[in-house]
């Protein structure tokens, strides 16, 4: 007999012997490097003289990664190629490293994790990182602490590290960010958005939902993003299940905490000890560099762990030179404080260095300034040549006498004449020739890279000025691309200049003029907004709420408006289509509720959205009965509201108040249809899609009073109307209350006396004959006896009503089911009497009175009475 399965300790322990995986997406999927990655791939570049992709296996070494799966589609040949001859091959390194080649069809991170999913290579939770990640970050810790989450909440799909940092920490990207909304206890993140950096983004929508469920949140804009994730098995089947996310913040992040139908949740890891940062694009490389020449990223600096496996030797002012004395170093040139100088490097005669990274076995010569540098190994820099705060490639060969000033990125194998003076973010690269020279077929592995090489071809009238004699370089354009509307906005050419090396962009207008308060806003927003970065002020539109980051110019402002409207416009169409199909072929709720949700999630718009469609579309389509006629139009109500109602509740959550707000918005300005919203409300009671609790919170909202309503407007004194009807419903509830407590007490009396107390109320009498017959069927025949001609009973009219109020009762005021037996015994059908209540209520609905009774609900929960109610005056 086999052992039974161990639980508990045992499973725990085998918890722990788990092996940790990492996935790595070595594609940037964008060409912030461009020309450097002409023939390369990003994640080989090198920084400090270790690339990239090097700096990630050890940032993850150090985490306790066990096992990394290497996702490529670029260059794949050199990445294979790059992981066999490293250190980390060797089986002393500890790790297995496995790269995994990719369709060409992978344009996007999410199509790299569809990729994942279809190779069935994660077998565990696992870390995802980027290809461009450098990191001291204790990344166990984060397993560990999203493993025990796990145990709890099979939904928490995955943790997000991040650090907090200032506006201006060199590492925070100014041309995209995002904004955190956090639960303060337990650090789940309740909502996600996007931040660009040009146009500004003004505000930030927090879905209302979020503050309704949550009493206190934190909202976040200043926190780095380490991209760095802890992630169950089955997030890359989320990305398989829907091909809509394709980058991982903006798409499956705000996508995820956005879905009513996932239902799944993601947490944050705010670390507070430890460095993380992404090399990802020219201005991250330059901070990144200078972190680690500062010691910053400790352990993980040049002197010490070095990636790359070199040997460095530190000294003071942050200097590190090559350990083998293979530097060569001349008397009288001068090496500056954060330097980094390669082995069998030679710096000549008069040469200053300055906060620079020069490579392995380069040259710098005579009377040559270094500044803010970046030189990749085997590159000659001529004598008298000025190089300010740029990156040039390997192999490069800078004629004497030559200018590189700030923002110029020079790739692997240019030849620049001498005395040539670039422009500042001068872009220069091989011609397509010379690639084909060195690289075989290798050079045009890329169909896209061709594209922009022929691009850059044609654009080349002022090359031979700019670059000298003997060049063998292109000139790639300046300015926005002629493509530039069919870039997304983080690529967009502004807002790329907010991540470029050397650029300060003060031409751009990025400033945030400090709070403002919006007066003639939507009264249907259903978003939060908090104004202002600095100092945030709430203000409340309707309910809306928005976290401003900076005022747009009205240019801006309009486009954004405009589009929200269309989108508006179109989700609204949408939705009153798949409302009307249902309600003509008679579709089941459960289908309804379906199509809306899938509407909903491919808009993209708040829950709020679909209730008030949902209840809109009961409001226009519940038929008209004749006028006068007060009974037939309650039970084409009740027939309805029970069909169509329950509808409310199953597009994606419940919210009662939400519901009545909605109803009553929409009777206000219905038109003729405002007259039915006392019926339709206490449809809504006897249907159990509100309670009465539900009613007095409605009616104490600032919006069911018509707060914010410009005073005198159609739709101000529709609000004004509903609201009274609820005031009047109430007070009948009070009542009612009263009159069950003494219903009560009077149970416990002798029969004969309860029976001559109920020959005092001859009102009651007339409801308790079809009453008795309501008790006597089950729920079902309760439904048909409300759909009838006639109500069931006829309540009767609560003490002392207001003179415009139409005489109306609760069945609670009527007597116990065993007293109405007792009567209907002894009496006849109640038939005739109920013909009188019908008039009398026709007669009091053509007076124009506003009054409403709710209606009346059994000891079980079931309704007993409809509710009779004449239209608003």
């Amino acid at each position: 007999m086999p052992p039974k399965p161990s639980s508990g300790k045992d499973k725990d322990i085998a918890d722990e012997d788990e092996v940790l995986q990492a996935v790595i997406l070595a594609d940037s999927f964008n060409k912030r490097f461009k020309p450097l990655t002409v023939g390369k791939p990003r994640c080989l570049l090198p920084i400090c003289n270790a690339t990239l992709l090097d700096w990630t296996f050890e940032s993850l070494a150090l985490a306790g990664v066990q096992e990394i799966f290497v996702i490529c589609r670029s260059y794949a040949d050199q990445v294979k190629a790059a992981i066999r001859d490293s250190k980390w091959s060797k089986p002393s390194s500890g790790l297995k490293i496995v790269p995994i080649v990719t369709a060409k069809e992978t344009f996007s991170p999410g199509d790299a994790m569809r990729d994942i999913y279809t190779h069935g290579i994660i077998t565990s939770d696992f870390v995802l990182v980027t290809g461009d990640l450098v990191s001291n970050v204790r990344i166990d810790e984060v397993v560990r602490a999203h493993k025990e989450r796990r145990r709890t909440n099979k939904d928490a799909i995955m943790t997000m590290v991040v650090k907090e940092s200032g506006a201006a920490h060199r590492t925070r990207s100014k041309g995209e960010s995002g904004v955190f909304v956090l639960d303060p206890n337990t650090s789940e993140c309740l909502h996600y958005e996007p931040v660009i950096g040009y146009p500004p983004t003004p505000l930030v929508k927090i879905p209302r939902e979020v503050l309704a469920e949550h009493p206190e949140v934190e909202i976040r804009n200043d926190l780095i993003d380490c991209h760095i994730d802890v992630c169950s098995v089955e997030v890359p089947s989320l990305f398989q299940d829907n091909f809509d996310y394709g980058d991982i913040r903006r798409d499956f992040v705000y996508g995820v905490l956005t879905s009513d139908l996932l239902m799944k949740n993601i947490y944050c890891y705010v670390a507070k000890d430890g460095y993380a940062a992404r090399v990802a694009d020219t201005r991250s490389y330059d901070s990144i560099s200078k972190d680690i020449l500062a010691r910053w990223t400790f352990p993980l600096v040049p002197d010490d762990n070095h990636p790359g496996g070199h040997a460095y030797e530190h000294l003071r002012g942050n200097k590190y030179m090559a350990k083998d004395n293979s530097v060569v170093l001349s008397r009288t040139c001068k090496i500056g404080n954060n330097t980094l100088i390669g082995a069998h490097t030679t710096i000549e005669a008069g040469a200053s260095v300055q906060s620079s990274v020069i490579g392995q076995r380069c040259t710098i010569g005579p009377g040559a300034v270094l500044r803010d540098a970046y030189i990749f190994d085997d590159t000659h820099v001529g004598a008298g040549c000025v190089v300010e705060g740029s990156i040039v490639g390997a192999r490069v060969r800078l004629g004497d006498r030559c200018r590189i000033p700030r923002g110029c990125l020079i790739a692997d194998g240019v030849v620049i004449g001498e005395e040539a003076k670039l422009r500042r973010f001068e872009r220069v690269s091989r011609t397509r020739e010379a690639l084909r020279a060195e690289n075989g077929e290798d050079a045009d592995d890329e169909d896209e890279e061709d594209s922009d090489l022929d691009e850059v071809e044609a654009n080349q009238d002022d090359a031979k000025d700019i670059l000298g004699e003997g060049s063998n370089a292109l000139l790639w354009p300046q300015g926005s691309p002629d493509d530039e509307e069919e870039l997304d906005d983080r690529e967009s050419y502004n807002n790329q200049r907010l991540m470029r090396l050397g650029d300060s962009a003060s031409d751009l207008e990025l400033s945030d003029e400090g709070s403002t308060t919006d007066d003639d806003g939507s009264d249907t927003e259903s978003s939060y907004s908090m104004r202002s970065r600095a100092s945030s002020m709430t203000s409340v539109s309707g309910p809306s709420l928005s976290l401003s980051l900076s005022d747009p110019t009205a240019q801006t402002s309009a486009i954004h408006t405009l589009s929200s409207a269309a989108a508006e416009t179109e989700f609204r169409s949408e939705v009153a289509q798949s409302l009307e199909r249902a309600f003509a072929e008679g579709h089941s709720v459960e289908n309804a509720a379906v199509e809306l949700k899938t509407l909903r999630m491919a808009s993209n718009v708040p829950l709020r959205r679909v209730r008030e469609a949902v209840v809109g579309a009961i409001v226009d389509r519940v038929p008209l009965a004749p006028p006068g006629d007060a009974a037939a139009q309650r039970a084409e109500i009740a027939r309805f509201v029970r069909r169509w109602g329950p509808l409310v509740d199953q597009i994606g959550g419940v919210d009662p108040v939400e519901t009545l707000e909605a109803l009553q918005y929409h009777c206000a300005q219905a038109g003729p249809r405002q007259a039915l919203f006392a019926q339709l409300l206490a449809a809504f009671y006897q249907q159990d899609l509100v309670d009465e609790d539900d009613i007095r919170a409605w009616h104490a909202s600032p919006a069911a009073r018509g707060e914010g309503l410009k005073p005198g407007s159609q739709l101000a004194e529709g609000v004004r109307r509903c609201w009274a009807v609820g005031a009047k419903m109430i007070e009948q509830l009070a009542s009612d209350s009263e009159d069950e407590s003494e219903e009560e007490s009077e149970d416990e009396r002798p029969e004969q006396k309860s029976g001559a107390s109920a020959a005092t109320k001859p009102a009651a009498k007339q409801e308790s004959s079809s009453s008795e017959e309501d008790e006597d069927e089950d729920e079902d025949s309760e439904d048909e006896s409300e759909d009838g001609s006639a109500p069931a009973s006829k309540p009767s009219a609560p003490a002392a009503p207001a003179p415009s109020s139409t005489p109306a009762a609760k069945a609670s005021s009527a007597p116990s089911a065993s007293q109405q037996k007792a009567r209907d015994a002894s009496s006849g059908s109640g038939s005739s009497d109920d013909d009188d209540g019908s008039e009398e209520e026709s007669s009091d609905a053509e007076s124009g009175s506003g009054g409403v009774a709710p209606p009346a609900k059994s000891e079980s929960g079931s309704a007993v009475a409809s509710a009779a109610a004449a239209p608003a005056a």
